[in-house]
């Protein structure tokens, strides 16, 4: 398995339509063929000193292998994200990992 989280953190100044926008994008990134699994998200509201919520936007998506990744990265939906959305972000941390 393949897991890769992506945090964003959104621009302050954003619209409620730039806002929508980012929300209908992150959660198009779920419905790629290669994802078996995808959570779109706000930080919880759990609070201890070792959380980080500052974030806006947690997405986490698995795939059966890298290959599945690798398609993911490729894909249109992916590409579309990236080039319409990137400007409404001030941040992206991005965490893959194998199990």
């Amino acid at each position: 398995m393949f897991v890769h989280c992506v945090y964003f953190w959104l621009r302050p100044d954003l619209t409620e339509a730039e806002t929508a926008q980012f929300w209908e994008g992150a959660r198009s990134l779920t419905t790629i063929p290669s994802v078996r699994h995808g959570f779109v998200g706000t930080p919880a509201d759990t609070d201890r000193p070792i959380i980080d919520r500052s974030y806006t936007c947690g997405l986490v998506v698995t795939f059966d292998d890298d290959a599945g990744h690798d398609a993911y990265q490729v894909d249109p939906a992916h590409d579309k994200f990236r080039i319409e959305c990137a400007p409404l972000w001030s941040k992206v941390l991005i965490y893959d990992f194998v199990g």
